[in-house]
């Protein structure tokens, strides 16, 4: 089993869109909520507004491993769901790692 924890219910979704706070950057949008468990879940969205599936699928293989290297240091009892926007896609990783940890030390989440 995966260490790794994804949202996959359009009602977990809804319920960090509705409760949770958001927090923007140009590269990404981290929407953040407790949850009532030990464990740090995920979930990524990208709108057809990012473009084309090539593109849509590379902003989600950016945005997971951005996660993914910073997993060790966040926060557990946490959900997220990291929002790609349109120029996701055209920024570098180590891009879309910075927005990433700028926005979660902002939520408070990071150790």
């Amino acid at each position: 089993m995966s260490k790794y924890i994804t949202l996959k219910e359009n009602r977990d979704f809804r319920r960090l869109y509705s409760k949770g706070k958001s927090y923007v950057s140009a590269g990404i949008v981290v929407y953040v909520c407790k949850n009532h468990t030990n464990s740090k879940r995920f979930g990524i969205t990208t709108s057809k507004k990012t473009g084309t599936a090539v593109l849509r699928s590379r902003s989600r293989r950016v945005i997971r491993e951005a996660y993914y290297e910073l997993y060790d240091n966040i926060k557990n009892g946490y959900d997220f769901v990291f929002v790609a926007r349109a120029k996701t896609p055209h920024l570098k990783s180590y891009d879309i790692l910075r927005f990433m940890k700028e926005l979660l030390k902002k939520a408070g989440v990071l150790i």
